[in-house]
């Protein structure tokens, strides 16, 4: 008569997961010692960091961060909330963020909050159970109840990409409001009265535009797209300004994408750019200076915002208190081809 048998009988055992007495039987140290390695190598040789660490690299071992958090009191953690993640202006920013917090210990956790203050809302409710040792927003916190909710929590906060008189708490950014008067003046000083504005409907872009026309001193023609902008809503953008003003000079578009649209469109109508057709674009992408036109832009420092407000955050948690707070980065025009320039 046949055995019986069935199918655990022939399933292997799930492997066990990695101890940390794996890695102190592995290094040959006792178990205070592999934690203190791992945890506080400050109170441990070098020679003892190395053999821990090459133990946990032999067994696998993952550490319980979140056992650790709670001895610490740390999560050893930072969010970190874009609008989009699609949005080339923000990636310099991120990286130098990452890298520098990373050099200390720390992890990254991005979020994306689409333009949405109801989402924005609720990722600072996701993020609140989650305890992070700070939280970078890329743009200013508008929504009442969020920034309420960020007072509350306690937790070291650093708005990125724009400049306010109310912070939540820390800031590193620039005016938008003057790089949309200091695009305006440049259009006026190179003698352009016809311009036009294309630009996404986000709330920076739009202070952008409220600077342009304080200078310019009247409506100008303006079409508004979606954000985040593209290159497909740029070349849209320029056919609904000519149909608008026929003879318009000179375009001052809100982001490189768009402003790349602009210059594909005009390509394919027969635009000669700069002379029947001048585009300056926000940002200065890794593409902006090796178009043909090269890209006249407004330059920031993204990866001057990212390191600075990762160490504004990591001198919070060090229960230091950051002698500048709110940090003014500035900005510049970078005048090519596309308006003129060499």
């Amino acid at each position: 008569m046949p055995n019986a048998f069935s199918a655990s009988d022939t399933t292997p055992a799930s492997p066990r997961a990695a101890t940390l007495h794996d890695v102190a039987r592995s290094a040959g140290v006792s178990l205070i010692t592999a934690s203190r390695a791992l945890g506080n190598p400050d109170l441990v040789s070098e020679k003892t960091i190395a053999k821990v660490r090459q133990a946990v690299e032999a067994t696998g071992y993952i550490p319980n961060l979140l056992a650790g958090g709670l001895k610490s009191r740390r999560s050893m953690t930072v969010a970190a909330l874009v609008p989009a993640i699609s949005v080339a202006q923000f990636l310099p920013t991120v990286q130098t963020l990452t890298e520098t917090l990373a050099a200390a210990g720390y992890q990254l956790i991005l979020g994306q909050s689409g333009y949405d203050h109801a989402r924005e809302e609720a990722l600072v409710n996701t993020l609140a159970s989650r305890r992070p040792d700070g939280i970078v927003f890329a743009g200013l916190v508008h929504s009442p109840k969020a920034r309420e909710q960020l007072r509350r929590l306690g937790t070291p906060v650093v708005e990125i990409w724009d400049l306010s008189e109310r912070p939540v708490d820390m800031m590193v950014g620039f005016s938008h409001l003057k790089v949309g008067a200091a695009v305006a003046g440049y259009f006026l000083a190179r003698g352009w009265q016809q311009v036009g504005i294309a630009t996404g409907d986000d709330q920076r872009a739009s202070v952008r535009r409220e600077g342009f026309l304080s200078v310019i001193g009247r409506e100008v023609p303006t079409v508004v797209v979606p954000a985040p902008s593209s290159l497909a809503l740029g070349r849209r953008a320029l056919g609904e300004l000519l149909q608008q003003s026929p003879g318009v000079r000179a375009i001052y578009c809100s982001s490189d994408q768009l402003a790349q649209g602009v210059l594909t469109e005009a390509a394919v109508r027969g635009l000669r750019v700069p002379r029947d057709l001048a585009v300056c674009g926000f940002g200065d992408a890794d593409f902006a200076a090796h178009m043909a036109p090269s890209l006249t832009t407004v330059q920031v420092d993204g990866p001057a915002i990212g390191r600075q407000a990762a160490e504004l955050l990591l001198a919070r948690c060090r229960g230091e208190t950051p002698a500048r707070p709110v940090v003014d980065v500035g900005f510049r025009i970078v005048e090519r081809e596309s308006t003129g320039g060499a």
